[in-house]
């Protein structure tokens, strides 16, 4: 329902939009598509009555926000709780919510850390490793069918190998990095259901995670990540003190949203099997795939700003101190940016989107999740001839993730006959830069 309530505070506008739908409900978790609709045709920035927030779901307005760091900062939090006024009940990110200057060296040193010269040094053995899981998973002889569940198969064992590896942390004990991102990224919303099932192992699962971003975790790991930012801290490019919690941002960010994104991206390959021929006719499309994915199902769906000052959004004015809640799967379907966007095509141009956030903030290892993704497409595009739903996908509802519990799919495995010269043996290789947001 939507009715209209008073004026932005300080604003001559006509009175703003009230949505009295909660955006943390179960119902707009589950499908949050005629809610964004509803937010984006209300108006460029509308109150939520349950929350007694601003937001936006516009392409251009959410754009213009995610930039606006001195107007709209994240170090007063990126969930509902606002830190300004109240004292924190959880540890904050050390790149999402800090603003320059503090979050100036911790970036760089991970912008350094995770960019180009490190995709160059992992691509061969992320290429080797998603070749060994897919040839693990589909046994059989050319033209069998085989049925797996995608979500943990693919999309959670290869970047559960992959990226723990190049971090440098140990075997055991990765099975938590995604509960405790899970719950870190529930807690981003109110105090809900979602929040209360998990608080009771958000305690263990922090130890653990702290346990495993210190000095001694990574002594001879030289070329790990991890390694590497304490060597940053040794060469006084971070404090020692900041030096855990970049690795922290690590184990927050490095594996649920690529898990996520993956499994976006293999539902909607599974459910459009003309885009799966398209892609196994062009594989050099591997990279504009996972980015259509990305933009089509948004696996990060939302992020809150505070306002330092009266802020205007849309024409009208944000008071200061109030929060704003950005909607960034809203604003990757937004018609008024995107031709016919709800319809997911690997041939569109995906770049602009802003399912890796935008501006000093947008996810700085977004690049290794393209590699990953190019890697394991790559390897799938090489054994699988047809790709389709195995029976109904099952959502795992996060009060910030769009995310899918389980996919099941079936698969034909390709015939040994057809000729499959022009799918290069390795990852495509594009260009790093060529997909960036």
């Amino acid at each position: 329902m939507t009715e209209t309530s008073g004026t932005a505070h300080g604003s001559t506008s006509r009175p703003l939009p009230v949505l009295d739908q909660d955006p943390f409900g179960p119902e707009v978790l589950t499908d949050p598509l005629s809610f964004d609709t509803a937010l984006r045709d209300a108006g460029p920035l509308v109150r939520l009555s349950t929350h007694d927030v601003y937001a936006t779901g516009r392409y251009a307005e959410v754009r213009a926000a995610l930039r606006d760091w001195q107007g709209l900062a994240s170090g007063a939090g990126v969930g509902l709780s606002n830190f300004r006024t109240e004292k924190p009940w959880r540890s904050l990110s050390v790149l999402l919510e800090a603003d320059p200057p503090h979050h100036d060296a911790p970036r760089w040193v991970l912008a350094e850390l995770l960019g180009p010269a490190a995709q160059r040094r992992l691509r061969a053995r992320w290429a080797e490793v998603a070749e060994e899981t897919v040839d693990r998973l589909l046994t059989g002889p050319p033209g069998s069918s085989v049925t797996f569940d995608a979500v943990p198969s693919l999309a959670e064992a290869y970047p559960l190998r992959v990226f723990p590896d190049a971090l440098g942390i140990p075997d055991e004990g990765r099975e938590h990095l995604l509960p405790f991102s899970d719950f870190l990224l529930n807690a981003f919303g109110p105090r809900n259901d979602l929040v209360s099932r998990g608080a009771p192992h958000a305690r263990a699962l922090s130890a653990w995670v702290s346990d495993h971003c210190t000095r001694e975790t990574y002594a001879g790991e030289g070329d790990g990540f991890g390694a590497r930012i304490w060597a940053a801290a040794d060469r006084g490019e971070i404090t020692p003190r900041q030096a855990p919690l970049v690795v922290r941002s690590l184990f927050a960010a490095g594996v649920n949203t690529t898990v996520h994104a993956l499994a976006a991206l293999l539902q909607a390959l599974a459910t459009h099997p003309d885009q799966w021929r398209r892609l196994r006719a062009e594989p050099s499309l591997a990279r504009a795939a996972f980015d259509e994915a990305v933009r089509w199902a948004s696996p990060v769906q939302t992020f809150f700003r505070t306002a330092t000052g009266e802020v205007r959004v849309g024409g009208s004015v944000v008071p200061d101190g109030s929060k704003v809640l950005l909607f960034l799967g809203a604003a990757n379907r937004d018609p008024r940016r995107w031709p016919d966007p709800d319809t997911f095509d690997i041939t569109r141009d995906p770049s602009g989107h802003l399912g890796f956030g935008f501006g000093i903030h947008q996810c700085v290892g977004q690049s290794l999740a393209r590699l990953e993704a190019e890697c394991l497409l790559t390897a799938l595009v090489r054994r699988v001839e047809t790709l389709e739903p195995a029976g109904p996908a099952r959502r795992r509802l996060n009060n910030t993730l769009r995310s899918w519990d389980s996919v099941p799919v079936r698969v034909r495995l390709a015939g040994s006959e057809q000729n499959v010269s022009s799918i290069p043996s390795g990852c495509l290789p594009r260009t790093i830069e060529e997909y960036t947001v």
